[in-house]
């Protein structure tokens, strides 16, 4: 435990150092105002296909250049109009959508029913994001710029998921003349264009001018992947970047005393939690896994790794998400742990990895799991990666254990639930513990298809409480989400989610 206290206080402290970097001036758009922005984000996009690219940070990016039939505020998170400008609700499986008139994307066509149905259609069909869509049973043209939806059974979130980047609007004729084109040289109808793609280092989107709510405030956007949060804040300090998403806990308070910049902070829809893959031994074992959830210490990791910002999981859903039902955290208890690995034949511990992406904060977080894990015998291999290839490996199953981040976007139980435990999406889809129990599937469906909301609530209870006897996963931390400016940016609004829109952004020269 004394090593343990060590490495934490190590890692508490060790973005106190710092180095100088180089400021960026642009061009202004209009006076007194630069022309372009410059954000800094950990990862790099992973495909510009919405319905294919689905982590945060490519969404981060790629929901700037495609819309959707809906979308939600990101204050009250009411669901508002966006390509659809109106709908109705025939039925508890019937959803009439009316889309705006005029809408064009950004090759020129015009956007229609023709282009809503190809998208949900082929959204449904998408080995990544079909769980967001695959309640649909059918999208039926009534006329140019009408499109009635039909659910295969009554379903609570249709207009939430409806409003997820994932469900996005493109253009049909251009994909099916370029099946692939999507990936690298994305057109949509959003408020920005794609210009560049610099792998593992910049994007480049400008303005669309003939964007239906009007041209954004700032003609261009720059997001700069830089994978290390620490480089992230010295970019921000030195006005390399305008605006610096996912701030390293440890530099919170840096920024909120430097007099020229600004933090923003709330609570996320977001888990971080540890996935066991089932398919290989010892984690097939129920036994090893309980042992492992209780050699955790989440507290001693949220006060120390994490500087107090946050909080301990005890489920992949966070408090504010309809469906959360609290099992409690599993306790701390080491010794127990011990007495779990005997009793499931590894008394003297074993050798495994747990991998996790090139994110600064997230490897400081795996690395003080590993030495808590050392207590009880279990020797851990930390396996770093670039951010596309922790996600197709851990997709493939190779890895033991991977630490894995999930925001429930819907903020409904359905969302993580159905993507994560349900048998049918092992895989890229989201379920990389490999689970496959018909009660836990029972439940999610039993979730996902009632239009009762009581009856819901009641399915993700006992839902809950069946997982935490399975263990396939263990909850770590809910995070807050953060964000970091310089004080000339205006406009600039922080998404729960983290899917941050930059129409309305401005940066003073």
């Amino acid at each position: 435990m004394k090593k343990l206290l060590t490495l934490l206080l190590v890692l508490f402290l060790s973005a106190v150092l710092f180095a100088g970097g180089v400021s960026e001036t642009t061009g202004a758009k209009a006076p007194g105002y630069k022309d372009t922005i410059t954000v800094g984000q950990g990862a790099d996009v992973t495909s510009f296909d919405p319905h294919i690219g689905k982590e945060t940070p490519a969404v981060a990016v790629t929901n700037h250049i495609f819309d959707t039939l809906v979308d939600t505020d990101p204050v009250t998170g009411e669901v508002v109009s966006q390509i659809a400008e109106r709908w109705e609700v025939l039925s508890p499986v019937e959803y009439r959508f009316f889309i705006r008139k005029g809408i064009k994307f950004h090759n020129g066509e015009d956007l229609t029913a023709d282009d809503v149905k190809f998208s949900l259609d082929r959204a449904i069909a998408s080995g990544s994001v079909s769980y967001i869509v695959d309640f649909i049973k059918e999208v039926k043209i009534e006329d140019e710029y009408t499109v009635l939806v039909t659910t295969k059974a009554p379903y609570g979130p249709t207009l939430r998921n409806l409003a997820v980047p994932f469900a996005a609007i493109v253009p049909k004729d251009y994909v099916t003349a370029n099946p692939d084109g999507l990936k690298t040289n994305p057109i949509g109808s959003g408020p920005y264009k794609f210009v560049s793609w610099s792998q593992n280092d910049n994007v480049v989107l400008q303005s669309y001018a003939d964007y239906f709510q009007g041209a954004p405030a700032t003609e261009k956007v720059v997001f700069k992947i830089i994978p290390e949060a620490s480089q992230r804040t010295i970019a921000l300090e030195t006005g390399e970047l305008d605006v610096s998403y996912d701030i390293l806990v440890s530099d919170l308070k840096r920024i909120r005393q430097n007099k020229n910049l600004v933090l923003f902070e709330a609570p996320s829809l977001t888990c971080f939690y540890i996935s066991f893959n089932m398919r290989k031994a010892p984690f097939n074992n129920q036994l090893v896994r309980q042992a492992i959830n209780m050699a955790i210490d989440r507290q001693l990791l949220v006060d120390t790794v994490n500087s107090g910002t946050g909080s301990a999981a005890d489920e992949i859903i966070a408090p504010a998400v309809f469906g959360y039902h609290s099992t409690g955290v599993w306790p701390y208890n080491p010794e127990k742990a011990k007495q779990l690995l005997a009793q499931a034949g590894y008394p003297n511990g074993f050798e495994c990895s747990l991998w996790v992406n090139n994110n600064q904060s997230r490897v400081e977080m795996c690395q003080a799991i590993q030495e808590m894990l050392r207590e009880i015998g279990i020797k851990v291999k930390v396996e770093v990666m670039e951010f596309g290839t922790f996600i197709s490996r851990s997709t493939a199953g190779e890895h033991d254990m991977g630490y894995f981040g999930w925001v429930t976007s819907t903020k409904d139980a359905d969302y993580t639930y159905y993507s994560l435990q349900h048998s049918s999406q092992q895989g890229a889809p989201g379920n990389r513990s490999f689970i496959a129990d018909a009660e836990v599937d029972r439940l999610v469906m039993l979730g996902r298809t009632s239009a009762d909301m009581k009856v819901r609530a009641q399915a993700y209870k006992y839902l809950a409480i069946k997982l935490k006897d399975v263990a396939n996963n263990a909850p770590i931390i809910y995070t807050a989400i953060t964000a970091g400016a310089n004080k000339s940016v205006e406009g600039f609004v922080l998404d729960p989610i983290g899917y941050h829109k930059l129409e309305t952004v401005k940066v003073a020269k």
